[in-house]
């Protein structure tokens, strides 16, 4: 039985699942859309210089992001790597749903000035593991659709003023979303890789659904 409304389905970084293309890229963002995705998330971090760009981790190939000035980052951009925040604005703003993750505190004013001017036509949610980024952005813009993220069993989010609760797929219960749900929250799920896990969590009410198998996603949830 397939629930009666169709989540958000998101590619996780993009269509992390195929391998030969880099997560967190135009190229994976690309392939995600084409596959028939929603939309995607992917994460954002600062530099030395304060400028806002595209990686999961700290590190990339040898440079500590927020040690590196963003001239230094030209060469791997030129090779597809680490896009500025703003050019992802730019480029898909205007055709899908943007999942934002914060990976760091400190670059949350220059998230939002980048979402002022280019701001995403199709919907789009801010979301972090870190209560302080989420405070910070709702001190500095009130109006910002943010998401707390979580991994571990906590109930943190009862604390944080946000409109998303997107807890880890193994946290996902009736119990749970039972609880988000009675709070007012909105659910989101993330990763979701197995097409039953896929329907469970929707029937569960989870509206944004983060998979890496991006077509798997999509096949779970066939349109008409």
């Amino acid at each position: 039985m397939r629930p009666a409304t169709r989540p958000l389905l998101l590619g996780h970084r993009g269509a992390r699942a195929t391998a030969s293309v880099p997560e967190n890229t135009l190229a994976s963002f690309d392939l995600c859309l084409q596959q028939g995705c929603d939309g995607f998330e992917f994460d954002v971090r600062g530099t030395a210089d304060g400028a806002a760009v595209v990686c999961h981790d700290a590190d990339f190939r040898g440079l500590g992001l927020s040690e590196t000035a963003s001239s230094d980052l030209v060469f791997w951009q030129e090779q597809g790597f680490l896009p500025e925040l703003g050019e992802v604005l730019r480029r898909y703003g205007p055709l899908c749903f943007l999942d934002i993750e914060i990976k760091v505190a400190g670059i949350e004013a220059r998230v939002l000035e980048l979402l002022r001017l280019y701001p995403p036509r199709r919907g789009f949610v801010v979301t972090s593991f870190l209560p302080e980024v989420l405070a910070q952005i709702r001190t500095l813009d009130a109006t910002i659709e943010l998401g707390f993220l979580w991994d571990q069993a906590t109930d943190v989010w009862r604390d944080i003023a946000v409109s998303w609760t997107l807890p880890e797929l193994d946290l996902m219960d009736a119990e749970l979303a039972s609880s988000l749900r009675a709070a007012g929250k909105r659910i989101g799920v993330w990763t979701v890789n197995r097409p039953g896990d896929m329907i469970r969590a929707a029937d569960l009410g989870a509206e944004i659904l983060i998979a890496d198998d991006t077509v798997g996603l999509v096949n779970a949830f066939p349109v008409g």
